[in-house]
C-alpha cells in the first residue's frame, strides 16, 4: 500500500525499483550543468530568503528617509522594485544578494541578464507566489520563466 501512496505524494518516480532514478539529477542544479557546491552552485533556500529579506529592509530603510516622519508605506516597494530591476540589470545582483554572497546569472548561455528579464523577473518576484513555486532544482518559477537562475559567489 506504501508503494500506491508513495507514488501518488511523491511523484511518479516514487514507484520505480529503489535506487532507480528515471534520469532525475544527482544534485540540485545538474542539469543546468551547474556545479553541486561552491561557487557557481545553487543555494540553499535559506539564503535565497536571506538576500530577499535584507533587501526588503534596505528599501524599507531607503523609503523611510525620504516620507519621514511618515511611514514609507507603498513607497518601499518602489524602491525595491527600481533596485531589484537596475542591480540586477548592471551588476547581476540586488544588495541583498551581495550581502549573503549569490547573483542572477542566465541559464543558457554567458551573457547579462539584460533590461526584459530584470523587469519580468522583478515583476514576479514582487507578486511572491512565483517566487514561492520552485522545480526539482530549487529554482523558482520567476527563474524559470525568465530563464535564470540565482547562483552562488562564494
Amino acid at each position: 500500500m506504501s508503494r500506491i501512496t508513495g507514488s501518488w505524494l511523491y511523484g511518479p518516480s516514487a514507484a520505480l525499483p529503489k535506487g532507480e532514478l528515471d534520469g532525475e539529477s544527482k544534485y540540485k542544479g545538474e542539469a543546468l550543468g551547474l556545479p553541486e557546491d561552491g561557487p557557481g552552485s545553487l543555494p540553499t533556500w535559506l539564503r535565497r530568503s536571506g538576500a530577499f529579506f535584507a533587501d526588503i529592509f534596505m528599501a524599507a530603510g531607503v523609503a523611510a528617509i525620504f516620507t519621514f516622519p511618515e511611514p514609507p508605506r507603498n513607497w518601499s516597494l518602489l524602491v525595491w522594485f527600481m533596485v531589484a530591476i537596475f542591480a540586477v540589470l548592471f551588476f547581476s545582483f540586488t544588495p541583498g544578494q551581495a550581502l549573503f554572497g549569490l547573483r542572477v546569472q542566465r541559464v543558457d548561455r554567458a551573457a547579462p541578464v539584460g533590461l526584459w528579464r530584470s523587469v519580468l523577473r522583478a515583476f514576479l518576484v514582487s507578486l511572491l507566489i512565483p517566487a514561492a513555486i520552485w522545480d526539482r532544482d530549487g529554482r523558482g518559477l520567476h527563474d524559470r520563466l525568465t530563464g535564470t537562475a540565482i547562483v552562488r559567489t562564494r
